[in-house]
Parts: structure tokens; C-alpha cells; sequence
């Protein structure tokens, strides 16, 4: 009897191919560059790799590179995904806790990180990046924390990783005195506790108790004592060093080159994996990397309109690198619905550079009706909400970047709305009407 009931990696990859989702590559291909060059070129589509050249481990890459996929993980319509996650958000569950686990079937006798297939993504990368890695740590002060970070492998038993600042990682880890933060790194992981890892839920709410309410996820105790997703396929046990290292270039969420800086080295000191690992990668910059930066931060502006106006779905879109544009549809009950709807996304994701508000009738996933809205329902003078000097995210090249600070922009909402000219609606709402 298998020990999860949630549909683990190994299950995906099953069930991908009989929906006819996966391509599989039998013949050998080389971690550096062709992997990604490959995937690049079936982006959008999950792909495994069952030789890779210098390593006895497959990778599969696009996994989460379209909506179906979690769909298919969860049981659910690709467009209901985004509501099973507001649910799961607004109502964690407790952690189970396992004795045996598949991520610790095999505990490797020595630390060899190059015996992993770590890939280089792009010509001019920094090194081999493990790309779809969730680092778990405790914080003395609000607990467990999940979240992605990008990997750069240094040796056989050291990797830089990118810490974003006033996070949670970086956080505890500013707080760890100078032995370091324990850490555990998952690569390899069901769908679900990647949606989970990457949404950001209130200070002190576990990501993982997310990830129970989506499907069961039970937890497995890592030799340092971090708890970990029982069905990862690697786990990286080590600590967070208080040692410096350049980390970058790497290709990030816009597609465009982060800035190289001064980031901890973490020291590897335990590998555990399944006995029959598959190694997974995302390709950054591409739609794998989008889906997983974006759709989380749906439910959490789904969730703040929802207190302003009848929020009925919400999009962050892969044209705005999914993370910097949002369409958001209502029910338009009051002539001040879509300017309050644009206040509240912004206050839901605060990297949110536009926001476009819609109505019932436009589809929020079709940028083609979307602009015909624009087109047909906005006016500049009257309909146009701009914010200037806003904190902004750092992946926004255009924005105001100042090492050491919040960076800053312009923001911008239009409500694409019906005009309601009079207080209980369109004085001509024949005119609007679509054929």
C-alpha cells in the first residue's frame, strides 16, 4: 500500500502520459544547455528526460508550465484551481507527522552534489542552478516557513542561495547566530506543495498546513529536525552559513538577467532521496516559473476585492511575467466597484505594477477580450488610476532599484468597467451590449 494519497511526482508523470501531456527524451542529453534548450522548445509542456549525461538520476522540466497540469494534480478544472487555493488559504489544516518516508528511503553515504543533475539554463548563467528547490527552515519567533530559492552549486557540498530580503529565509536567517540557519532543501515535489510553497500566507501560518488543505501531506523529520514533505524526491539537509559568495547572473521571472550579489553559501552535510528520484527543473523566466510566482498571488487578491466588491475570478497574466499585471472581474454592484477593486489588488499583491478590472462578461483569461473591454469601456480621464513612488518589486527592471531598500514605482489601474452614469447603472445599457 503506497504511504501518501495525494498525487506525488512519480504519479504525475503517470498520469501526464495517459492524458497524453508528456513528452518523454530517451536518448542521452547534456545538463548543460540542452536540457533547457530542449524544454524551451516544448515550453508549456511537461518533458522527461530519462538519460541525463553524467548523472543516474531523470529530469522532468514543465511539470507546472500550464494550468491543466494542477488541475490534473488536484482533481479539479484548470479554472477552478485558483478557488481551491483560496479556500485552502483562508482554512490551513494540521500535519501529520511519518516515521518512514519515501524522501528517506536512501541516505547517501558522502555528500556529492555534482552527482545531481543541477542544469545551466542559459550560455551566460553563473553556473549549474538547481531551479526548483524549496528550502525549509524554522524561525524562533513564527515558526516553520517554505519558500523557493535558487541554487547555485558551488562544489560537491556547498550551494549559493538567493535570499530575498525581508522574506522569511533571510529573515531567520539574520537572526541565526554565527553557527548558521538549518536548512532543508526539497527538490522534487508534489504539485500541490509546490502551489502551497509558493503562495505567502500571513506571519506564522505554516505553507505547508496550505498544502494539507489542498491534499494530504504528510511530514517527515529531517536529522537536523526540519520537517519536510514525506514525498520529496531529494532532500539536502545542511545549514545557512553566515559566509558570502557572488551569486548570479541567473534569468529571472521577466526573462531579463537578475543582478549578481553577495549571497550565503549553504553547507550540505546529509543528501537523502527516493530510490527511484526523478531530479526536477523549472525553466526560468518561461511559463513554468510564471504559473508558480503567479497563480498563488490570485487568491490573495481574489481574496482583499472580495472585501470591496463580488470579486468573481481574477488572472495574473503570463504577458506581465505573471507577477507584474493582474486582470481582475467583477460583479459590479456600485458605481465605485472598480476603482475600490483596483485599490484592493494592489493591497493583495504588492508587486503588482497594473491591474485591469473587468466585468462579468469579459473573460479575464482571453487578453483579446480584456483589450476589447479597454477599448470599448475605458476612458483615460475618467477611468484611469495611477499611483506614483509605490514599493515595487525588484524583478521590474524599469522600477527605482537602491541596494539595500524596497524598490520603487509608478503604479496603474484601469477600470474597464461599464460606466455607471447613473446610481443604479448604465443610463444607456443597451449601448454596451455585446452581440
Amino acid at each position: 500500500m503506497h504511504l501518501l494519497n495525494a498525487m506525488d511526482l512519480h504519479e504525475f508523470i503517470s498520469a501526464a502520459k495517459s492524458a497524453g501531456y508528456l513528452t518523454t527524451i530517451d536518448r542521452e542529453v547534456d545538463p548543460y544547455l540542452e536540457v533547457a534548450r530542449i524544454a524551451a522548445e516544448l515550453d508549456g509542456r511537461p518533458v522527461l528526460f530519462t538519460r541525463v549525461k553524467g548523472s543516474a538520476y531523470p529530469v522532468v522540466i514543465g511539470a507546472c508550465s500550464d494550468r491543466h497540469y494542477f488541475g490534473l494534480a488536484l482533481s479539479t478544472p484548470a479554472d477552478q484551481v485558483m478557488f481551491r487555493l483560496a479556500d485552502a488559504l483562508a482554512a490551513p489544516e494540521p500535519l501529520p507527522v511519518v516515521e518512514s518516508a519515501p524522501c528517506q528511503e536512501v541516505v547517501e553515504a558522502t555528500v556529492d552534489l555534482t552527482a545531481i543533475p543541477f542544469l545551466t539554463h542559459y550560455a551566460s548563467d553563473g553556473g549549474a542552478y538547481a531551479s526548483a528547490a524549496v528550502a525549509f527552515i524554522d524561525d524562533p519567533d513564527t515558526g516553520p516557513n517554505a519558500s523557493y530559492h535558487r541554487l547555485l552549486r558551488l562544489d560537491r557540498a556547498h550551494l549559493a542561495a538567493r535570499l530575498v530580503e525581508r522574506r522569511g529565509t533571510d529573515a531567520a536567517w539574520r537572526k541565526a547566530g554565527i553557527e548558521g540557519l538549518p536548512v532543508a532543501i526539497c527538490i522534487g515535489l508534489p504539485l500541490h506543495v509546490l502551489l502551497a510553497a509558493s503562495m505567502a500566507p500571513a506571519p506564522g501560518v505554516d505553507e505547508m498546513t496550505i498544502a494539507q488543505a489542498l491534499a494530504p501531506t504528510p511530514l517527515a523529520v529531517c536529522a537536523n529536525g526540519i520537517r519536510v514533505p514525506a514525498a520529496a524526491e531529494f532532500v539536502l539537509e545542511g545549514r545557512i552559513t553566515k559566509q558570502l559568495v557572488a551569486e548570479g547572473p541567473f534569468v529571472d521571472l521577466t526573462g531579463t538577467y537578475d543582478f549578481v550579489r553577495q549571497q550565503p553559501v549553504v553547507e550540505i552535510d546529509r543528501v537523502t532521496h527516493r530510490r527511484d528520484a526523478i531530479y526536477q527543473a523549472l525553466l526560468p523566466g518561461r511559463l513554468e516559473h510564471r504559473l508558480l510566482m503567479g497563480m498563488p498571488r490570485e487568491p490573495t487578491i481574489y481574496a482583499e476585492v472580495n472585501r470591496v466588491a463580488q470579486c468573481r475570478n481574477v488572472h495574473v497574466t503570463p504577458g506581465g511575467a505573471s507577477w507584474l499585471h493582474a486582470v481582475v472581474q467583477i460583479a459590479k454592484r456600485s458605481p465605485d466597484d472598480g476603482p475600490r477593486a483596483i485599490e484592493a489588488a494592489f493591497r493583495g499583491h504588492g508587486s503588482l505594477k497594473h491591474v485591469v478590472v473587468v466585468d462579468e462578461d469579459v473573460n479575464p483569461f482571453d487578453p483579446n477580450d480584456v483589450e476589447w473591454a479597454i477599448a470599448t469601456r475605458f476612458q483615460a480621464d475618467r477611468d484611469l488610476v495611477v499611483l506614483t513612488d509605490q514599493p515595487s518589486s525588484s524583478l521590474d527592471p524599469s522600477a527605482h532599484h537602491v541596494p539595500g531598500q524596497k524598490s520603487r514605482t509608478a503604479k496603474m489601474g484601469l477600470d474597464a468597467t461599464l460606466c455607471w452614469d447613473t446610481p443604479a447603472g448604465p443610463r444607456d445599457p443597451d449601448a454596451y451590449k455585446r452581440v
